[in-house]
């Protein structure tokens, strides 16, 4: 029998945008993914193989990860195998891609399927969700799906502050934040586009956000949607993904409550979006998928809005989420990050003084007590790093 291969294709949601099975990726976001191809590793059960560019890295990174006492060696292949496939995320183009890799037609999904994948993946799905949140108290949380310019144009005259964003885009792409003092002719040309090429512009009223994080959840091949755990992460001024909290689940939760959430409110949006999921992707859908939330700050009072964005594919939620449960120690708690370096020798040099400053202490179960421990091959040309840095 053959064994899964675990692909990374971060270029996923911007493929999901375009649609199509021809979609060229980016040279820079090429890079990432072939620079972070070892993510899967990390999260993939132990009897998977990863798929990576090429083999010649393969033995630099385990020794780089030596100090875990595992034997990586036999967990990578820079072949597309036919068999079950396990990536990031599906498009036509991915589908295409591994068509004419070799891969048997039965592994992948038809176009009906993909149909059905863009769908849910798309920002309007966020409506349909906060519809069922209107009555619960605690929680905020606004999106609305315009048409036309002039849809937008109420919106914008309604809130004087709003976010715009593309239905499918980017992970912290295709987001315009605008107000009537800063609307421009070039925003206008941005959302006319968007409209032209999508169908339809999301329109959001700006909040005063004092945390993000994520519940993640995994949708079962017998249609079963069951909570994954919580993931608290890093955002910077533009939305873009920064970086994620390691932490246990109940500390979490933890630092979620002091901001002045109530319990009963975390636990009631859960519940309700475990109803909603297991009706809108049970037995559609299989893998893991998050939603993005945040704490918002109104009128003096701590509220949760229950549904940012769906990121429904594999995503950084879930990959630090499962880090930390199976490789970092319980008491501890520290950072999983993903950088960007400029140029050659920067990501070597990062990571000589982080292993000399930062030594891997294990505890007694072989878990990680504190260090730093690279995820990603540093290379010297290495443009793209994931690690992660831990503390009791």
């Amino acid at each position: 029998m053959k064994k899964q291969l675990y692909i990374f294709n971060p270029w996923h949601d911007m493929a999901l945008a375009n649609f199509t099975p021809y979609y060229k990726i980016p040279s820079e976001i090429l890079r990432m993914t072939n620079d972070l191809a070892f993510l899967p590793l990390w999260y993939a059960p132990d009897d998977t193989l990863i798929k990576i560019p090429d083999t010649e890295s393969a033995e630099c990174f385990c020794s780089q990860v030596s100090v875990l006492n595992k034997d990586f060696h036999e967990r990578f292949t820079a072949d597309i195998i036919s068999g079950e496939i396990s990536p990031w995320g599906w498009s036509p183009a991915l589908v295409h891609m591994l068509a004419n890799g070799g891969v048997e037609s039965g592994f992948l999904p038809d176009v009906k399927q993909l149909d059905q994948i863009r769908y849910l993946s798309g920002r309007q799905r966020c409506v349909d969700v906060l519809t069922h949140f209107s009555s619960v108290d605690g929680t905020c949380g606004e999106t609305f799906c315009c048409h036309d310019m002039d849809e937008v144009k109420i919106h914008l005259s309604s809130y004087d502050k709003i976010i715009l964003k593309a239905p499918w885009s980017g992970s912290g792409r295709g987001l315009c934040r605008v107000s009537s003092e800063n609307w421009t002719s070039n925003v206008e040309g941005w959302a006319s586009r968007i409209l032209r090429t999508q169908g339809c512009i999301m329109a959001e009223p700006l909040y005063n956000k004092v945390c993000d994080f994520a519940m993640e959840f995994y949708s079962s091949p017998d249609g079963e949607v069951t909570f994954a755990g919580y993931s608290l992460f890093e955002t910077d001024d533009f939305g873009n993904y920064k970086q994620n909290i390691l932490m246990s689940d109940s500390r979490i939760e933890y630092r979620l409550l002091e901001y002045g959430i109530r319990p009963e409110t975390l636990y009631e949006v859960r519940n309700k979006l475990l109803e909603i999921f297991n009706q809108m992707i049970g037995g559609i859908y299989t893998d893991y998928f998050g939603v993005d939330m945040m704490l918002c700050n109104q009128n003096g009072r701590t509220l949760l809005h229950p549904c940012v964005e769906i990121n429904m594919r594999m995503n950084m939620g879930v990959v630090s989420r499962m880090i930390f449960d199976i490789y970092v120690s319980s008491a501890s708690a520290g950072l999983f990050v993903v950088e960007h370096y400029n140029s050659d020798n920067e990501a070597i040099d990062f990571h000589k003084r982080m292993t000399d400053e930062y030594p891997l202490d294990m505890d007694d179960g072989n878990r990680i007590r504190s260090g730093y421990l690279t995820l990603t091959p540093v290379l010297p040309t290495t443009r793209y790093q994931a690690y992660i840095i831990v503390s009791v």
